[in-house]
């Protein structure tokens, strides 16, 4: 039987993989947090604390549109250049194994959730900088961790992004040999840019440059929430939270909540950067461990375990 053993909200932003002088000159001559907050997950969780086999990306840059699709691939590898920013994210190498069994796994819980989940393999399957970029810091020189990718649906809403998450755990649960995975929900809080005309005088990463007030005060409410484990009130107040426009309206954080027990969930996060802005939008990484009594305070078996 396979668990999920940690989680992570993460910030996949463009400006982690600038070189180190550029990311300083945007900042007014200071690191971002968002990159040493990387180094640091990966010292402390990645290649340390943690024992595990795959990480399972929930990319919030792959918009799908009729069903939800996971990277089924043996291995990707290649050079990836960014259509939204070639200039900051160009020719960037990749190469790291996927996990095949996991993904048909995952497939099969499809009906059982009402929805539709297909694992793909084709190798022209285009990649994302949302999971390209946490890899870079988080899996790179890691040659033996698997990693896949599943998309958001654009046509989906809240009911349907747990959906998939319930899915996804029934997926890992189904995997046999005790397997452990990682789940990352690549992507922002608010998500709303400055016009291009003025989006230069805000690239510093001080929250004041949040684009409003407003979408800067329910962000940090939202961290406040993840901080202390309340997942129920983050979920109740989803319908308020889409008002300030989350990156791909927190369907990553959704399908990350749905694999671990939803309102239910009781993980407190970890900051492992502070809360920053990246031209309007709001960026920050919390880290989920896995509590001692079990995602949702008493170690449940999974749908996929009693079947």
């Amino acid at each position: 039987m396979g668990e999920i053993v940690g989680a992570g909200l993460l910030a996949h932003v463009p400006t982690i993989v600038l070189p180190e002088e550029t990311r300083k000159e945007l900042n007014e001559g200071r690191e971002i947090s968002l990159v040493p907050g990387l180094r640091r997950l990966r010292e402390e969780v990645f290649e340390s604390t943690l024992d595990y086999d795959t990480v399972v990306v929930l990319d919030s840059h792959w918009a799908t549109t009729v069903e939800f699709v996971v990277s089924a691939h043996a291995r990707r590898a290649g050079l990836f250049t960014s259509e939204e920013l070639p200039r900051g994210m160009c020719r960037m190498p990749y190469d790291y194994p996927g996990d095949p069994e996991l993904a048909a796994s995952i497939g099969e819980f499809a009906d059982r959730h009402g929805t539709w989940i297909t694992p793909v393999d084709d190798p022209y399957l285009p990649v994302h900088y949302a999971t390209i970029n946490l890899w870079k810091y988080l899996g790179e020189g890691l040659p033996e961790k698997k990693w896949l990718s599943i998309g958001v649906c654009q046509t989906g809403d809240t009911e349907d992004h747990l959906r998939l998450g319930r899915a996804l755990a029934d997926g890992v649960a189904a995997l046999p040999d005790r397997r452990k995975v990682l789940l990352i929900a690549s992507g922002a809080l608010s998500h709303t840019f400055w016009p291009l005309r003025q989006l230069r005088d805000h690239e510093s990463s001080g929250p004041s440059h949040i684009r409003t007030p407003e979408a800067r005060a329910a962000d940090e409410q939202r961290i406040e929430w993840f901080e202390r484990g309340d997942h129920a009130e983050v979920l109740r107040t989803m319908p308020e939270f889409l008002t300030h426009k989350p990156e791909a309206r927190f369907a990553h954080y959704l399908m990350m909540i749905g694999a671990l027990g939803e309102e239910r969930c009781s993980a407190a996060g970890r900051a492992y950067s502070d809360y920053e802005n990246s031209v309007g939008t709001g960026q920050m990484h919390l880290w989920f461990d896995r509590p001692a009594e079990g995602w949702t305070g008493t170690p449940e078996k999974s749908e996929a375990s009693l079947a």
